[in-house]
């Protein structure tokens, strides 16, 4: 009887000891991933019935049709950035539009007027065609999910905006700043916001895109800023409500950098 006990004490002790060590093995031995595979499967015959899957997409896909065919203004001429140097007249629409629609917004909420406007030229991805403006177009324009952001600059980097503006050589979307530079040496002959000299102390309201407002396309002068305002309100959005007020889209030719 008493060896009995001492072979069950034995055995306890023994499994206490070979758990404690499993664990201990569990714990010291971490696994990572040593291959991932995938694989293309198309959707086929061979993986189901096509032509169901095609009559459920269908009420969806006519569905997103209709509102992205959805006719919300004329363009009597096509708008197309290349068509620039210093401006372009879909570029000008842009910043137009951005500030039309923004403004309200941001009197409403902060009872503050936007000043300038600047977007990227690179941001405009499709031409404004001659014809119908629908929602599509405006996808087809901006694809991508920028929301207004307005940003408060002092004038001084107002005058980096525009040093940036001349030294980039591209028509990026201006609104509320003009620029006249001289034309051999694209150095600032003077500035104007709104029709007043540019002030480097005071503070000017920028409407932009939260994008470019963290610095994208190295415009650092936004890091610079004072305070930023979410508008929380999409380019894309701002642009499909602009086309449904106005029914006809203007053609801005105003110039916003003047060589001399």
């Amino acid at each position: 009887m008493v060896k009995l006990r001492k072979y069950n004490r034995f055995l306890i002790h023994f499994f206490i000891g070979l758990g404690f060590f499993l664990v201990l093995s569990c714990a010291s031995k971490p696994y990572y991933n040593s291959k991932i595979e995938g694989k293309k499967i198309g959707v086929t015959s061979e993986y189901g019935q096509v032509n169901s899957i095609d009559e459920f997409v269908t009420p969806y896909r006519n569905h997103i049709n209709k509102d992205l065919d959805n006719v919300l203004a004329y363009a009597p001429e096509t708008l197309d950035k290349s068509k620039g140097e210093w401006q372009t007249t879909i570029g000008n629409l842009m910043a137009d539009m951005t500030v039309e629609m923004g403004n309200p917004v941001f009197q409403a909420r902060h009872k503050k007027n936007i000043d300038i406007c600047i977007l990227n030229h690179g941001g405009i991805r499709a031409i404004l065609p001659k014809g119908n403006v629908t929602t599509r177009t405006a996808f087809e324009i901006m694809p991508f999910e920028n929301s207004l952001i307005i940003v408060a600059l002092k004038g001084a980097q107002i005058k980096e905006m525009a040093e940036y503006i001349l030294r980039e050589k591209k028509p990026h979307p201006l609104n509320g700043l003009k620029i006249i530079a001289d034309k051999n040496s694209l150095t600032i002959k003077s500035l104007s916001v709104n029709g007043q000299p540019l002030d480097e102390t005071k503070t000017y309201y920028v409407a932009t895109s939260d994008y470019l407002s963290n610095g994208g396309d190295k415009m650092d002068f936004f890091k610079k800023g004072i305070q930023s305002f979410e508008m929380d309100y999409k380019l894309r959005n701002l642009m499909i409500d602009y086309f449904k007020k106005v029914d006809t889209i203007p053609v801005i030719t105003t110039e916003r950098v003047v060589l001399e």
